[in-house]
């Protein structure tokens, strides 16, 4: 992997509720997540590299492109990330191409502008989540759109989805939508690995120690389900987002606190 040969000084994050940080922390005491950890691995190196996130829980891709790439190109950044589309997988008129584009023209907007773009491909849910294994032809549409509207505007993909450690339940919290806190790491290790930031390399695709941690059974799905799906299934119902009255964490670039 290449060594970084400058360093970023100016990292804004664009995206949902992964890149929000849902999974590490909380609202009470905070979330952290990856772009935060992303930002800590850069501040190791460069004091004096500043970051903004601009990403909403619930937000479609269309939704990050209208509201936070504006903001964020007002920002000048050297660096971006731009993780959005697992919102869209969920809903129940999905278009592949349509998010793409929303994707892809972020992806133009913000290398036209100097900055280094990042993106994220996403695993297959029902890996995760057996009852989520009819979305599995959606996410592998979704990841080579990705991968072709990334190879057009010179945009890095950091593929995380087809590591056999992706499946390992101490990577997702407790609603196997959003990563842990050791999951938000691991994502963060590998984009720094694609940066070739120094200490970095490829360890996040190292399967975890084994500790005996049985398969779920399917009481235990079932409480998943009434735990997690129904609630989230009664707010699409009633037209809501996780994300309704939010803004985003940190829209302005502050210094990195190590």
């Amino acid at each position: 992997m290449p060594r970084a040969e400058q360093p970023y000084v100016r990292y804004v994050a664009l995206g949902d509720s992964q890149t929000e940080g849902l999974g590490d922390g909380d609202d009470t005491t905070g979330l952290r997540g990856l772009a935060d950890r992303l930002a800590e691995h850069l501040a190791l190196h460069n004091p004096g590299v500043r970051y903004a996130n601009l990403a909403v829980r619930g937000r479609l891709a269309g939704q990050v492109r209208a509201e936070q790439l504006a903001p964020a190109l007002a920002l000048k950044p050297d660096l971006a990330t731009v993780v959005a589309g697992v919102n869209d997988v969920l809903r129940p008129r999905f278009d592949a191409d349509e998010v793409a584009g929303h994707l892809e023209a972020m992806f133009a907007a913000l290398t036209a502008q100097g900055a280094h773009v990042m993106t994220l491909t996403f695993p297959d849910l029902g890996r995760i989540t057996p009852l989520a294994r009819p979305l599995a032809p959606r996410v592998s549409a979704l990841n080579d759109r990705i991968r072709t509207a990334a190879g057009r505007q010179g945009v890095v993909v950091v593929e995380t989805g087809h590591h056999p450690v992706v499946t390992d339940p101490r990577l997702w919290s407790a609603d196997r939508l959003h990563a842990s806190s050791l999951g938000h790491e691991r994502i963060a290790a590998s984009l720094a690995d694609a940066l070739g930031l120094p200490g970095s390399d490829d360890s996040w695709t190292h399967p975890l120690p084994p500790d005996g941690t049985p398969r779920p059974t399917l009481a235990a799905e079932l409480r998943w389900a009434a735990a997690f799906l129904g609630p989230w299934l009664g707010r699409r119902l009633r037209g809501r987002s996780s994300g309704d009255a939010r803004t985003a964490k940190r829209p302005e670039l502050l210094p990195v606190a190590r």
